[in-house]
């Protein structure tokens, strides 16, 4: 009877001791899990970290080479001017006074466009056309933005 009491003892023991172990099996795959999710939410912002910092890099070389080529406009036009030579000052004068005139010249027909049209599209148009050049023709050689002059 001793004999069968500690076998049944026993028998009790090592299922209670395989629960234990199977519980605490449990509780450290919950925390290797709880750990690995941790590890992998800063490879993730780590990941997007790098993202964002290729993406200021690609912005800046962007930057540089817009810059670059802006230079490389202003020499190109300084060489030609140069290499016209010596010229009178009523031809310099006349060139500087282009952009202005052909300016006052399409507000004028765009004007009359917009007061002679019955037709309201033509209208617009005329206005889009003439605010478009406009701008870009003095947006093109106004001053640059703060990231471009840090160049």
């Amino acid at each position: 009877m001793t004999l069968g009491f500690e076998a049944a003892a026993g028998g009790v023991f090592g299922i209670i001791g395989t629960a234990l172990g199977r519980v605490a099996g449990f509780f450290e795959r919950r925390q290797s899990h709880i750990q690995e999710q941790a590890r992998w939410g800063h490879e993730y912002k780590l990941h997007e970290l790098n993202m964002q910092a290729r993406s200021q890099e690609t912005e800046m070389e962007l930057a540089l080479v817009a810059q670059s080529g802006s230079w490389t406009g202003l020499e190109a036009s300084i060489k030609a001017d140069a290499a016209l030579g010596k010229s009178s000052l009523w031809v310099i004068n006349t060139l500087r006074l282009v952009r202005p005139v052909l300016t006052l010249l399409l507000w004028a027909i765009t004007a009359w466009i917009f007061l002679r049209t019955q037709n309201e599209g033509i209208a617009e148009a005329a206005v889009f056309a003439a605010t478009a050049a406009t701008l870009w023709w003095f947006g093109d050689r106004a001053p640059k933005s703060s990231i471009s002059q840090r160049s």
